[in-house]
């Protein structure tokens, strides 16, 4: 007896990593759901990856259409086998100059996770994967609700896998994804605002090397996975000592305008 190929979905896979993720699932076999806030650019990238991948328009808060999504992959392949959570929203500036509605919004869209994807995998397993941000694991000035949603996409995602741990559910795994910033249309605009100077303090990635980095963790899941590790060490050693990780920031913060002036005037990502 055949069986359809495995379910896959990756959220705001319009663009950027999403869609580079999602062209790794078709590569390994899946039944891709592609799903974006953006009805367009989910319906061509669904068309550019393949005659049978899938997409949907989905806005990751509403919780009816992210079911329906999980109900769609459902229908077609029978089963769930991957969920990647990688819509995000970043707004910067201090938390006081931001209107409710911005906030609301980033925490709301980086958040919440899907426990959608946890109804479809019981019984049969899964996993899901949540590209979160090394802002989960650190403070990061200028861009704090940015930040506070990434803390709760992580302490939401192993909350969760503990709860599943607890209940005897081994065959589900969470794997959380925290990259340095990434060269997409998520930090495009922000060459000249010096309130995400930090965002381009460190490694700056291309989202290629994101993506492989999803790979790994596809074939290995882990709770948390920082990219790169050296800087991922360093955000863990400022958060474990704050006092030491704020004296750091300004000089993280020079760095970080030091390289948006640079590209500004043309040099590459890196």
């Amino acid at each position: 007896m055949n069986r359809s190929p495995a379910g896959a979905v990756v959220t705001g896979a319009g663009r950027g990593l999403g869609r580079l993720i999602a062209a790794i699932l078709v590569e390994r076999g899946h039944r891709v759901l592609v799903t974006d806030i953006d009805e367009d650019a989910a319906h061509a990238t669904a068309a550019e990856l393949g005659p049978d991948v899938l997409w949907a328009a989905v806005d990751v808060r509403d919780e009816t259409r992210t079911a329906a999504a999980r109900d769609l992959i459902m229908a077609r392949s029978g089963r769930l086998d991957v969920w990647v959570n990688n819509a995000g929203v970043l707004a910067t500036g201090p938390a006081w100059e931001q209107p409710p509605e911005v906030r609301r919004l980033m925490l709301e869209v980086n958040g919440l996770g899907t426990v959608a994807a946890i109804e479809a995998m019981r019984g049969t397993g899964g996993h899901i994967v949540n590209v979160v941000s090394l802002a989960g694991l650190t403070a990061v000035p200028g861009e704090a609700v940015y930040a506070a949603s990434k803390h709760a996409a992580i302490g939401f995602s192993l909350s969760t896998l503990a709860d599943l741990r607890l209940a005897g559910i081994k065959e589900i795994d969470i794997s959380c994804l925290c990259p340095d910033g990434i060269w997409t249309p998520m930090l495009h605009d922000k060459l000249d605002d010096p309130a995400s100077a930090l965002s381009f303090s460190g490694t700056l990635l291309e989202p290629e090397e994101a993506a492989a980095a999803v790979r790994k963790v596809l074939d290995r899941p882990r709770p948390v996975t920082a990219i790169p590790r050296r800087r991922g060490l360093q955000v863990r050693l400022a958060d474990a000592f704050p006092s030491l990780g704020l004296r750091a920031v300004p000089l993280a913060v020079a760095r970080g305008r030091r390289v948006q002036r640079k590209m500004r005037a043309g040099a590459a990502p890196k």
